[in-house]
C-alpha cells in the first residue's frame, strides 16, 4: 500500500479529511490544530505521529513507504492495513 492508497483506505473506512496528512499527497492548507502524519524521515525511511500545536511528534519509523503506510492505518482505525 503506498500514501495514494492508504489515503483512499482512510477515507473509506470514514475518516475525516482533516484527520491525517499524507506528504506529497494529502496536505493541509490551513493546517489544523492537530491531526496524525506520514513523511519522509530527515535520515531515511518514513515516519508517521501526530502534529498537534505546532508540535511534530514522531510515534514510530518504518523502512519503507508501505511500512509506514500500513502502521498509519493501524493507528487510525485500529485494525490491519487492507
Amino acid at each position: 500500500m503506498d500514501r495514494h492508497q492508504v489515503r483512499a483506505a482512510l477515507f473509506a473506512a470514514g475518516l475525516s479529511p482533516d484527520a491525517f496528512e499524507l506528504e506529497g499527497v494529502h496536505e493541509h492548507v490551513p493546517v489544523p490544530p492537530d491531526f496524525w502524519f506520514l513523511r519522509r524521515a530527515a535520515a531515511e525511511g518514513w515516519e508517521i505521529g501526530l502534529y498537534e500545536r505546532g508540535t511534530y511528534d514522531v510515534r514510530q519509523r518504518f523502512a519503507t513507504e508501505e511500512e509506514a503506510c500500513a502502521g498509519l492505518f493501524r493507528a487510525l482505525t485500529g485494525r490491519p492495513a487492507p
